[in-house]
């Protein structure tokens, strides 16, 4: 079966999903299976809404001496902490990371607050606050004094509200960002985000107060970058695709550094022209995954060249 098809086939029952679901309090997190694809993990999830990926918050984890601070993965918008991050958090783990993940913005003032799968709809203001607390937990269960956040699409560009607002900037040591919407998308983005989701013919309000705060222009995106793309003492690694059809144009997620910090601008199709990511599928990548290494820990090997199919 294509991708298109078993998309299709995830969006329908989605659809179906949020018109009959009616509530209840979520099970208790388990780690779901390693999977690799987005297509394959978003499915997964539609009955697994509340599931760990694999590797991620151990909470008996002790950052060894290579990999002295746990990392910290925040999903994208209408994902969550396993669909993004089912591949991504598995490999981070056998390198010796200790790995955690949240589950952050799930309001009930919007129609997809229904289905317990679907997060990162609410305020970005109340998502960093969020990650505040989780962070600050992270921190006192390892010991740590940082932590490294690594973050797709929403979940690269809300710690940067974090960073600036929320008292993350002595907290964090590197932030690497997938795709993120650091300087907003078009409305011709989020609409192929909702139709690729199978959420079509939704208006932002309805699909979350998220969605229409990451247009460009929007009164909170233009708060947010007033000061600056940075915060000093942060490292930054900004990694992009070409063929990202929901932060547009691509190049909008770059970052210009400012003064004490450091930030890398990366192209996923640089030298690797078979690697074909698009928004969604970006963190399957494993190009993306080896960047994401490097990022982390500068011993990490090169980032490999390896086919990547879009999701669309």
């Amino acid at each position: 079966m294509t991708h298109r098809r078993v998309l299709s086939t995830v969006a329908l029952t989605m659809a179906v999903t949020a018109t009959t679901f009616t509530g209840g309090t979520p099970a208790a997190a388990d780690p779901g299976p390693e999977l690799h694809s987005f297509v394959a993990a978003f499915g997964y999830s539609i009955s697994h809404p509340d599931l760990d990926p694999p590797g991620a918050n151990d909470w008996s984890c002790r950052p060894s001496t290579r990999h002295p601070r746990p990392v910290v993965l925040v999903h994208g918008t209408w994902e969550n902490r396993y669909n993004n991050f089912a591949q991504l958090s598995p490999a981070l783990k056998r390198d010796g990371y200790c790995v955690f993940a949240l589950n952050y913005g799930d309001t009930d003032d919007n129609l997809l607050s229904q289905p317990e799968f679907i997060k990162g709809n609410g305020d970005i203001r109340t998502s960093a606050r969020e990650l505040a607390t989780f962070v600050d937990r992270v921190l006192a269960t390892t010991g740590t004094a940082k932590v490294d956040i690594v973050g797709h699409s929403q979940g690269g560009m809300m710690p940067r509200q974090y960073l600036r607002f929320e008292g993350g900037a002595g907290k964090v040591a590197t932030l690497v960002s997938l795709g993120a919407t650091h300087h907003g998308t078009t409305l011709s983005g989020i609409g192929t985000f909702a139709r690729t989701l199978g959420l079509l013919g939704f208006t932002p309000p309805i699909l979350g107060r998220a969605a229409e705060q990451q247009v460009a222009g929007s009164d909170f995106l233009t708060a947010m970058n007033a000061g600056g793309d940075t915060v000093p003492g942060v490292s930054y690694v900004v990694i992009a695709t070409r063929y990202d059809e929901v932060t547009t144009p691509y190049r909008s997620t770059f970052l210009t550094a400012g003064p004490g910090a450091t930030v890398k601008n990366i192209t996923l199709q640089d030298g690797c022209p078979i690697d074909l990511s698009d928004h969604l599928s970006m963190t399957y990548s494993w190009r993306a995954v080896g960047f994401v290494r490097k990022a982390l820990d500068p011993a990490a090997p090169p980032a490999p060249c390896l086919p990547n199919a879009p999701v669309v």
